[in-house]
C-alpha cells in the first residue's frame, strides 16, 4: 500500500509584490492575509499533526504569495520555525511556492540547507504574448532558466499553470503543459482564470476586451491538459481553485469558469470521451471499472449514466480491482 501524504499549509503573504497581474487584486489579497507569528506558525503545524493518521508523509507548505520574494532574513526565520519537526520526524519536508524572476543560487541553497524539497513557480503560461498581456512582469525565458536552475539544485520542481488567461487558446495552453513536461516538472497545478471583483482584468471584462471561457470550455481544455500530465506521470496537485467563501457566494467572483466540484467535471469529460461511442443491439450493458474511477466513469450528477441511457434501457456500472486506471471492461 503507498504511503498517503498531506500538506500542512502555511499562508505568508508578500505584502508589497511589485506586480499587477491583471488577474490579481493584491491590495485585497494583502488586507485578507496577515503574516502569521512564530506561535501561531507552531499552533497550525500541532493541530494539524494531531489530526494526521500515523504513518502519513507529511509536508509543510509556505503558500500565499512568493515566499522567495519576502525579504531573505524573513524567509530563514520562517524556515527556521519547522526544523525542530522534521528533526523530530513529525514533518518529513517542506515546499514553497514563488515566482520564476524570484530564483537565484543565493535563495536556492539557503532553501536547500532548511530541508526545502520542493518549489513550485507560477508558470502561467509558457506563451510570451500571454505572459506580457497578463501582466506577469517576467518572461518564458526566466521560467525556463529559474527551473533549469531548481533541478540542477536536486530540487523537485512544480510549474503551475493557467488556462484562459488574456490572449491563450486551447492550443497555447496544451503548449504550455507540453513545456511543463519538457522541463522535467515532478507535479503541478492546473487553474482556470477567473474575473475577480476590482481587478484590471474585471475593467476588461466590463469594456468586452476579455472574454472568460465557458465552464464547458474550461473542462473541456483541462481534460485534454491532464490527461497530458498524467502520461508523463507529472503528479497533478490541483485541478481548479479552492473553494473560498467569495467565490461559493459570488461576492468575489465577477465572471469565469467556477465550479465547486471542477476536477470531478474534469474526470466526468474524460470518461465522457471513453464511453461516447459504445455501441451494442442489446438493451443492456454493463461497465466494469476500478472502484476509484466509479464515481467519474457515472459521471458528475450521474451525466455519463444518463447519456449511455439513451442508447441503453438499462445501464450497469461494476468494479473490479483487478482494473487499472481508466481501464474498463463491457459486458453486453
Amino acid at each position: 500500500m503507498s504511503q498517503k501524504n498531506y500538506i500542512i499549509p502555511i499562508f505568508i503573504p508578500e505584502l508589497a509584490c511589485p506586480f499587477q497581474c491583471l488577474y490579481c487584486n493584491q491590495q485585497k489579497i494583502s488586507g485578507e492575509l496577515k503574516t502569521p507569528s512564530d506561535s501561531e506558525i507552531r499552533k497550525i503545524i500541532d493541530n494539524h499533526i494531531e489530526t494526521i493518521p500515523k504513518g502519513t508523509h507529511i509536508e509543510l507548505a509556505f503558500f500565499g504569495g512568493n515566499f522567495t520574494g519576502i525579504p531573505f532574513e524573513e524567509q530563514q526565520h520562517f524556515l527556521e520555525q519547522v526544523q525542530d519537526y522534521i528533526k523530530q520526524g513529525k514533518i518529513r519536508s517542506i515546499r514553497c511556492s514563488t515566482r520564476p524572476d524570484y530564483i537565484n543560487e543565493k535563495v536556492l541553497e539557503m532553501l536547500k540547507s532548511f530541508n526545502v524539497k520542493t518549489i513550485e513557480l507560477g508558470a502561467q503560461s509558457m506563451e510570451e504574448e500571454v505572459l506580457m498581456m497578463s501582466g506577469r512582469g517576467h518572461s518564458l525565458e526566466d521560467t525556463v532558466q529559474a527551473s533549469k536552475l531548481i533541478k540542477d539544485f536536486g530540487f523537485d520542481l512544480g510549474l503551475q499553470m493557467m488556462i484562459g488567461l488574456p490572449g491563450d487558446t486551447k492550443e497555447k495552453s496544451l503548449n504550455t503543459a507540453r513545456k511543463i513536461i519538457e522541463l522535467g516538472a515532478e507535479n503541478t497545478r492546473i487553474y482556470p482564470t477567473l474575473v475577480i471583483r476590482e481587478t484590471k482584468l474585471e475593467e476588461l471584462y466590463h469594456a468586452k476586451k476579455y472574454k472568460v471561457l465557458s465552464l464547458k470550455e474550461a473542462v473541456e481544455w483541462t481534460s485534454e491538459i491532464l490527461e497530458l500530465f498524467e502520461k508523463a506521470n507529472v503528479k497533478i496537485l490541483r485541478v481548479g481553485l479552492h473553494p473560498s467563501e467569495g467565490l461559493l457566494d459570488g461576492s468575489e467572483l465577477v465572471a469565469g469558469p467556477f465550479h465547486q466540484s471542477f476536477r470531478e467535471l474534469v474526470y466526468t469529460e474524460i470518461w465522457h470521451k471513453k464511453l461516447i461511442n459504445l455501441k451494442s443491439d442489446s438493451d443492456l450493458i454493463t461497465i466494469i471499472v476500478n472502484p476509484k474511477e466509479l464515481n467519474y466513469a457515472i459521471g458528475y450528477n450521474g451525466e455519463n449514466k444518463k447519456f449511455l441511457k439513451e442508447k441503453f434501457k438499462k445501464v450497469i456500472f461494476k468494479t473490479d480491482l483487478n482494473l487499472k486506471d481508466r481501464d474498463f471492461e463491457i459486458h453486453i
